[in-house]
């Protein structure tokens, strides 16, 4: 199962050109809370290097729900890993795959492809569903970071989490790429928490590293 493959057969579907590092892997789900979470999301997994991570960081008993858009990953995902609920379908529909609330969205997305209004759908789902104290973890790559989509990207986060920061870039990794952080997820509109989210308790720490 090859990303640089699937990115030449559709780049749109794909997004990233090689798979991520796992020293990225490693940024991407350090200090999440992972160890004492009850139900993780990850939207994009590709070949699975973040899937890997958050596996061996969960407790036993927690869920991991991974949306692949791509069929061909998503076969891939499902043959590597049994323990993973591996849903074939879009981001965009995360609301209708995820019912209950999460502790935890980890996203390997190619948000900077994207339109603004993809981005804030998206965006909008994710913080729907995370509990109050939620987390959400996502990367960009360094050479990406100040165009329009990057920066359209960045201030989406900010207007949706009550915290927002960024890891040093990690330059092993092609290409290099840095860490989007978020916590206490509000609506598009300000407003805290949704009902789905009141309905959900989490054991994750709000405090962000």
């Amino acid at each position: 199962m090859s990303i640089t493959r699937e990115f030449l057969r559709n780049p749109v579907l794909t997004g990233a050109v090689a798979a991520s590092s796992p020293k990225l892997a490693e940024a991407m789900t350090a200090g999440l809370g992972l160890e004492s979470a009850g139900l993780v999301v990850e939207l994009g997994p590709g070949t699975g290097v973040f899937t890997d991570a958050v596996v061996r960081r969960l407790p036993p008993g927690a869920r991991l729900v991974a949306i692949e858009i791509n069929p061909r990953l998503a076969a891939g995902l499902r043959a590597r890993h049994q323990d993973v609920e591996i849903v074939e379908g879009s981001a965009e529909d995360l609301d209708e795959y995820v019912r209950e609330a999460a502790d935890v969205v980890v996203s390997g997305l190619p948000w900077t492809v994207m339109s603004a209004e993809r981005q804030e759908r998206i965006l909008d789902r994710v913080t729907e569903i995370l509990v109050p104290n939620g987390r959400f973890t996502t990367f960009a790559y360094a050479h990406a970071a100040w165009t329009p989509p990057g920066r359209r990207f960045a201030a989406a986060l900010r207007e949706r989490f009550a915290v927002t920061g960024r890891t040093p870039i990690v330059w092993p990794n092609l290409p290099p790429a840095f860490v989007h952080r978020a916590a206490l997820p509000v609506s598009a509109s300000g407003s805290r928490p949704s009902r789905r989210r009141r309905a959900g308790t989490s054991p994750v720490s709000a405090r962000t590293r």
